[in-house]
């Protein structure tokens, strides 16, 4: 890994301080390359703001062949950073009485998209508000595998995504707990699009990123290969710990993840959307700051991993809140394959960060840079080493505890733990013979398009003598070969996700009737008891 970059000012604004002088110091460049060393991170970038002061600087390698340097301008996909800007558009709506007097962060948002924003239960569709589908309190589960990708026969879009509600189970009560929600975000950029009359990218473009001069951010990579930053655009890595090398991920556009995600930015950049916060500057006026930073929902606090002097997290709009010492820190944090950010603000200091990387262990370096950045600013010391893996730096439990795939399956598999659910839980024990035996039913049985309303179409195929389903066309792409387990019905099916080849085995039965295989259960999403149902068809349905 080469030599960190040196620290370098971009304003000077204000006076120099003790959080300055750590920022410049060697050994903050030391800490920063080694954590980046034990989580296996290409590259990084940070950029701090201290009283309008900004420095910032970049570590690492943006590519790793051929070989660039990472800097405070690198490019990185931001994951659900994104979010921050999904809801500061809500925002900037709901502050316009004069354009927008229907849009309140109480209103239900059925009203507002009558023809498209309905659920699948009694009540859902006439009670969930904006400001709950923004604090992901709607109670939808996160069905993150049933979007699909621009590689799709036919590709999802904001408006697909919102009418694709109806067709999926919820899994709690409206306003009863916190479910991260990624599709959400999507439905809430598609309010912005119908109501604003502009396409999302277009309205991001106008009102945040001209007049905050956030001139290399984009919505999706392809807008930014398009304005010429190809050169300066990271890539996304995986760290293979079988064979101790790192593998380059692909990051393709994602129209149906816009607003969860799919922003492209630097730390230059999106310092400045930062800064904007703790100014109250336009656009986040005071009005739209104070509705974007209400409370609304614990993020499910689990005590055993409360850090010291720390509050439950809650989640605001697009933000979540704790408060560390009896000061507020607002931020949010994002992962996806191949990339990890973490921004965070103190309002009292008029302090705030941001970290970006070119893997997912980046929102560990992150988690650990962060709270050294406070402790320092708060006078805080602690003598136990600043280790990414130590008990005392662990991740407070964000909303992540959320974190494409987290879109982007990390994030995924994140919220999940912070949700308290693990593969497995919902699952019932059920036999499994000592080595696994065919069903006694041929493959070509099972073989066929099955459907579900919400989930579309899933392909069974026979593939080195077993069944197999290619779902590379989702969002959040995979694969399953299926391992038969007992009664020609239950089955293994052993989860591949198509980004960073991570393997989960989830649980799978078929329905037989009359010596005919009928339908086809997956336990696609974790936070429901009941599995996600496909009828078996003769053809494939859109």
């Amino acid at each position: 890994m080469n030599k960190p970059v040196q620290w370098h000012p971009i304003t000077h604004n204000g006076n120099s301080s003790s959080n300055m002088d750590l920022f410049h110091s060697a050994g903050f460049a030391s800490d920063v390359t080694e954590l980046m060393k034990q989580q296996h991170v290409p590259g990084l970038a940070i950029a701090i703001i201290h009283n309008d002061q900004i420095v910032s600087a970049g570590y690492g390698h943006a590519s790793l062949d051929p070989e660039i340097p990472c800097t405070a301008d690198t490019l990185f996909d931001i994951a659900s950073s994104a979010k921050s800007l999904t809801a500061a558009a809500v925002g900037l709506l709901v502050d316009d009485n004069d354009m927008f007097p229907d849009i309140q962060y109480d209103a239900i948002m059925a009203t507002l998209l009558p023809e498209d924003f309905v659920m699948s239960e009694e009540g859902y569709t006439e009670g969930v508000t904006v400001e709950d589908i923004l604090s992901h309190r709607s109670g939808m589960a996160s069905h993150d595998d049933s979007y699909m990708s621009v590689r799709a026969t036919k590709p999802d879009n904001a408006r697909s995504i919102t009418r694709n509600l109806r067709n999926l189970p919820v899994a709690a009560p409206i306003r009863s707990r916190y479910i991260y929600c990624n599709m959400m975000y999507t439905v809430a950029t598609h309010l912005v699009e119908v109501k604003s009359g502009q396409d999302f990218g277009t309205f991001l473009e106008e009102r945040f990123f001209k007049p905050l001069d956030m001139t290399s951010t984009t919505l999706q990579p392809s807008s930014a290969r398009s304005k010429g930053f190809e050169p300066r655009m990271a890539t996304g890595y995986t760290w293979k710990r079988a064979d101790s090398t790192y593998h380059g991920l692909e990051n393709p556009d994602c129209p149906e993840d816009q607003g969860a995600g799919s922003i492209i930015s630097s730390v230059n950049d999106f310092i400045k959307f930062v800064k904007a916060f703790i100014n109250r500057e336009d656009p986040i006026n005071k009005n739209v700051y104070e509705g974007l930073t209400r409370l609304r929902t614990f993020v499910n606090p689990n005590p055993g991993r409360r850090k010291r002097y720390t509050s439950p997290v809650a989640y605001a709009a697009g933000l979540d809140i704790y408060f560390y010492k009896g000061h507020m820190v607002v931020g949010h944090n994002g992962v996806f394959s191949g990339f990890g950010s973490r921004f965070f603000f103190l309002p009292d200091f008029s302090f705030g960060a941001v970290i970006m990387g070119n893997s997912d262990g980046a929102n560990g370096v992150a988690t650990t840079l962060v709270q050294k950045l406070i402790d320092n600013l708060l006078g805080v010391t602690d003598e136990r080493p600043h280790d990414s893996k130590s008990k005392a730096t662990r991740p407070v439990e964000m909303s992540t505890n959320q974190e494409k795939k987290e879109k982007k399956k990390q994030e995924k598999k994140t919220q999940k733990k912070s949700q308290g659910i693990q593969k497995g839980q919902v699952n019932e024990q059920r036999p499994k013979e000592n080595s696994p035996q065919p069903p006694t039913m041929p493959l070509s049985a099972y073989a066929g398009n099955y459907w579900n309303p919400g989930y579309h179409n899933l392909l069974v195929q026979i593939r080195d003598d077993g069944l197999f389903i290619d779902a590379t066309d989702r969002s959040m792409g995979f694969t399953l070969k299926f391992e038969h387990v007992s009664d020609d019905r239950q089955f293994d099916a052993h989860f591949t996700d198509w980004l960073d080849g991570s393997d989960d085995i989830l649980k799978a039965e078929f329905v037989i009737e009359d010596a005919q295989v009928t339908r086809l259960g997956l336990q696609l999403e974790e936070m429901l008891k009941e599995m996600i149902w496909f009828e078996k068809k003769d053809e494939v349905l859109s």
